[in-house]
């Protein structure tokens, strides 16, 4: 049991590695966090799209590896 776990759990961090990486810069330095304000205003909407569809993968992922991690350790 403790191997299926352990081959699942390399395959959703290598996974979950790929997802962080892909992901775009939250913040563009000075600039970014002055007009932040404004580009929501304005309706800029970043949050649609491949962005929304990488933040939502990295949380699905994020709890499998948490969960893989704790049932390995009771396994174990």
């Amino acid at each position: 049991m403790a191997s299926i776990i352990t081959i699942i759990l390399i395959i959703v961090s290598i996974t979950l590695i790929t997802f962080v990486l892909m992901q775009p810069g939250r913040s563009a330095g000075l600039a970014g966090s002055i007009s932040g304000g404004a580009e929501q205003l304005m309706g800029k909407q970043k949050a649609r799209g491949v962005e929304s569809f990488l933040a939502k993968t990295t949380v699905v992922l994020a709890v499998l590896f948490f969960i893989g991690t704790i049932s390995l350790a009771y396994f174990l």
